[in-house]
């Protein structure tokens, strides 16, 4: 009998430990709201994206002219523009491609004053920037001792420093509109360091940085900022650094596999809607988020109480991540080195 009636005591105390968490999670979601940045409206609004000719860039580009934006594409090469506005052309059937799409041929890396006056000239034909995407980059992937010094200024300048400036000559007008919402486009290697990626993780790094210092800057103007985390994207610019990418980077980088485009796009695009700060794409881009979110700024109730519960277990499996990216790197190494040995021997 006594059995009996602790069993039911403790079943009832589990029913009540499991109503009140299930409460707590309404609450957190009816609370979100209320730090959440109100969404954006993409019709008719002005979108500018970097590096936007080919690659994610450009799938963005194609999303955004779908939801009714005005859409104006930064790059170098003057001949992907003109083919990336004849692709966009067959989305816009009712009206004529250069009341929606405008092209700007700029080095975002080089001339700041260059960039400042082609961005405005871009708002005085459509209007001020609701929405500005930097997603300028390339990657230089090699051993940290092979990889030219060159390269590592390289990366700085065109997977930085040219958001920098887009971002810095845009700023100013959205302070004056009260609103606006700024992409820095970074990837999975630049929430963590691999083998490879000595000079582009870094570059990746830094957009991290200048994401949080610069949301706490303009979070006051309504200007809501979301960085983004693509994993390996099957694009023109991931093909070229197959060419050149260590056997190990190749091994470790399939650990997450190979996203389109397309997918990648429409989730930064969503994400930057509804104002979130991060960006991320399949479960391992999750788990990167919750274990590395440190002091990032919050944009939902909801995102941060799962950080707190999860950020212990992520660690943990983490742990499983790193420990079977350092066995590839070793094994790689012993068949390196049976090499070596093999040729001296013959």
């Amino acid at each position: 009998m006594m059995l009996d009636v602790y069993c039911l005591f403790t079943n009832m105390w589990g029913w009540i430990a499991l109503a009140v968490f299930i409460v707590f999670i309404i609450i957190l979601y009816l609370l979100s709201p209320l730090i959440s940045p109100q969404p954006i409206i993409l019709h008719n609004a002005h979108v500018i994206i970097t590096g936007g000719s080919s690659g994610i860039g450009k799938a963005l580009a194609v999303q955004a002219v779908q939801q009714g934006a005005k859409v104006t594409i930064v790059a170098r090469d003057k001949a992907k523009l003109e083919e990336t506005k004849a692709e966009l052309a067959s989305f816009i059937p009712d009206e004529k491609v250069e009341e929606r799409v405008q092209l700007i041929s700029v080095d975002l890396s080089k001339d700041y004053v260059a960039v400042e006056n082609a961005l405005h000239t871009a708002e005085s034909n459509f209007g001020p920037v609701e929405c500005l995407i930097n997603c300028a980059g390339t990657s230089s992937p090699g051993r940290f001792e092979e990889l030219p010094i060159t390269d590592f200024k390289k990366m700085m300048d065109i997977n930085y420093l040219s958001a920098v400036h887009a971002t810095r000559a845009i700023i100013p007008s959205m302070k004056i509109h009260g609103r606006g919402r700024i992409v820095f486009v970074s990837s999975q290697a630049g929430q963590l360091g691999l083998f490879g990626f000595t000079a582009y993780s870094a570059s990746k790094f830094a957009l991290r940085g200048l994401a949080e210092a610069l949301q706490m800057e303009v979070k006051p103007y309504n200007i809501h900022l979301t960085l983004a985390f693509p994993p390996d994207t099957n694009t023109p610019g991931f093909q070229e650094e197959q060419k050149t990418k260590p056997i190990e980077t190749k091994l470790i980088s399939e650990t997450s596999g190979l996203f389109t485009p397309e997918n990648v796009a429409s989730i930064i695009l969503a994400d930057t809607v509804r104002g979130r700060f991060f960006s991320t794409m399949g479960l391992d881009g999750l788990m990167l988020a919750c274990v590395t979110c440190g002091f990032s700024p919050v944009t939902s109730l909801m995102e941060a109480t799962q950080q707190v519960i999860t950020m212990g277990l992520f660690r943990i499996i983490s742990l499983f991540y790193l420990d079977h990216f350092d066995r590839i790197v070793h094994r790689c190494k012993l068949e390196k080195d049976a090499k070596e040995n093999s040729k001296k021997m013959s």
